[in-house]
């Protein structure tokens, strides 16, 4: 399980402070897919690196934790911020974007994935007995052992990413953290990435968080969803209610702004821009963007509530509807 309470984060800057994560809180149960969503720029990214404890400056935790907890191998375990990297590869796994700048280019991959491999995770085995686990482990995600002899730069795209999901998945850790892991690979491609996933989520019955912009990937793979913007979210609840009966007027613009079979309608995209999280205006963020914006939404930032049982939204017009 992943607790995320009060969470918020920032960069330092030579002018202050950029806030770039606001007072999350959330829970991520087990075996669940839980997708992130939003344009970029709204913080997605960075609430994951929070997650992974993957904090260097200028990137800082203000205050609130993140605790990653469960049981592997008959085993309880529980970390929180600060400790959470001590957890990598074995609890917790990460595949960040741009597998290209991930890998490094010098090294064969059979390499990278034995120093991914902690000593005592080895089980006194020989360099070509670990070899060989990970050769069959790619032969189940039906990947050619001949990629460990090869270097990065000699795969393709959709091949190297492949490979990451590999790397990270190999010690089948409990929480498995994707950012954008579909993002600049073609339509079937991306497909292979996604289905690759959910059958190593289902095989290994362990917990995927994904980060992705693209709604049609949340929509194919996600048990429940989060609406991030500008730092913070709009609304969360699980995926197929999300779509069928969005309640912040900034998901129903995102998933009207989805194309659908059949419909040659026309699609119109949010208008404007996101806030500058170095100087975000007060009350609801997305009140400029908002076409029902009122007075009280521009100056009042209005509270994350449960609206229906699991479905949670932040907006002021919410509360009339409930009143009325």
């Amino acid at each position: 399980m992943l607790e995320l309470t009060n969470l918020s984060a920032s960069y330092q800057t030579i002018h202050g402070p950029v806030h770039v994560v606001n007072d999350v809180n959330f829970v991520v149960q087990d075996n669940e897919i839980f997708g992130i969503a939003g344009e970029s720029g709204c913080g997605k990214t960075t609430l994951l690196k929070t997650m992974y404890d993957m904090l260097e400056y200028p990137l800082v935790i203000d205050k609130g934790n993140v605790r990653l907890s469960g049981t592997k191998d008959g085993e309880s375990f529980a970390y929180d911020s600060g400790h959470i990297r001590k957890a990598w590869w074995k609890h917790i796994s990460y595949i960040p974007q741009a597998a290209q700048s991930v890998l490094n280019p010098i090294m064969k991959l059979k390499y990278q994935f034995l120093d991914s491999i902690p000593e005592d995770e080895r089980k006194n085995e020989t360099q070509e007995q670990t070899l060989q686990r990970v050769a069959g482990y790619l032969e189940e995600l039906s990947l050619s052992p001949d990629v460990l002899e090869a270097y990065p730069f000699q795969l393709s795209g959709g091949m190297r990413q492949r490979a990451i999901i590999a790397l990270a998945t190999f010690m089948t850790p409990n929480l498995i953290l994707a950012d954008e892991p579909t993002t600049a690979l073609d339509v079937v491609v991306q497909r292979g990435i996604l289905m690759m996933l959910m059958r190593l989520q289902r095989k290994n019955r362990n917990t995927l968080v994904i980060v992705s912009h693209d709604m049609g990937v949340h929509y194919q793979i996600t048990d429940r969803i989060g609406i991030m913007y500008s730092g913070s979210f709009a609304e969360m609840g699980r995926t197929e209610e999300i779509f069928k009966n969005p309640v912040h007027p900034y998901t129903r613009m995102l998933i009207d702004a989805l194309p659908k079979v059949g419909d040659r309608s026309q699609k119109v995209g949010i208008p404007g821009r996101p806030p500058a999280l170095s100087n975000p205006p007060p009350g609801c963020r997305f009140a400029a963007r908002c076409p029902h914006a009122t007075d009280r939404c521009r100056s009042e930032v209005p509270a994350f509530a449960e609206v229906r049982p699991g479905h949670f939204a932040a907006c002021h017009l919410l509360e009339k509807e409930a009143k009325s």
